[in-house]
């Protein structure tokens, strides 16, 4: 982690440097290292504007707000900002790695009347994708069919969970 302090038209006492040095390690804490972190603060008038640049693995974070309050309030409203791209980045990182990683395929199979042999009636292909145990019972609950079949984002291994007929849920997951 590297911050750089710049101030224009304004001279950074150890109060908002300690308080901007608070907040920015709750940042690098949720971007991850390695960050480069700048921060200038600027002084006209009776404004003050601070300018925050963030760059880190997932990408950069730029933002700049005024108060005409003090500094720390314009640190505060651009670190806010800042945060929110954060986050917004993160979970963009989460959804792309939760996207479909393929489908699973579907068999219904029943028996042939003058045969007696089971053959396959209807194929459908369902995907799978990754999602905690939890979000699987919301899909089966909303779901139709009896089953949901995901990749489970904790193991990363694949799992099925059905709906049985007392009304809760079974769970079948491979064992390595």
């Amino acid at each position: 982690m590297n911050i750089d302090y710049t101030g224009r038209n304004f001279t950074i006492d150890a109060r908002v440097k300690k308080h901007a040095d608070g907040k920015l390690k709750k940042l690098v804490k949720f971007l991850g290292e390695p960050v480069e972190i700048r921060v200038t603060f600027i002084a006209e008038r009776r404004r003050f504007t601070t300018e925050l640049h963030a760059a880190h693995k997932l990408g950069v974070i730029q933002a700049k707000e005024s108060s005409g309050a003090n500094i720390l309030e314009a640190f505060d409203l651009a670190f806010d900002k800042a945060e929110k791209q954060a986050h917004k980045a993160k979970s963009k990182l989460v959804d792309r790695r939760r996207k479909d990683r393929g489908h699973w395929p579907v068999d219904v199979a029943e028996p042939d009347t003058q045969s007696g042999e089971r053959r396959v009636i209807r194929s459908s292909r369902m995907p799978v994708k990754p999602m905690t145990v939890d979000e699987a019972v919301l899909e089966l609950e909303s779901s139709t069919i009896g089953f949901v079949v995901f990749r489970d984002s904790v193991s990363d291994r694949l799992s099925v969970l059905y709906r049985r007929k007392d009304k809760n849920f079974g769970l079948i997951a491979p064992e390595f």
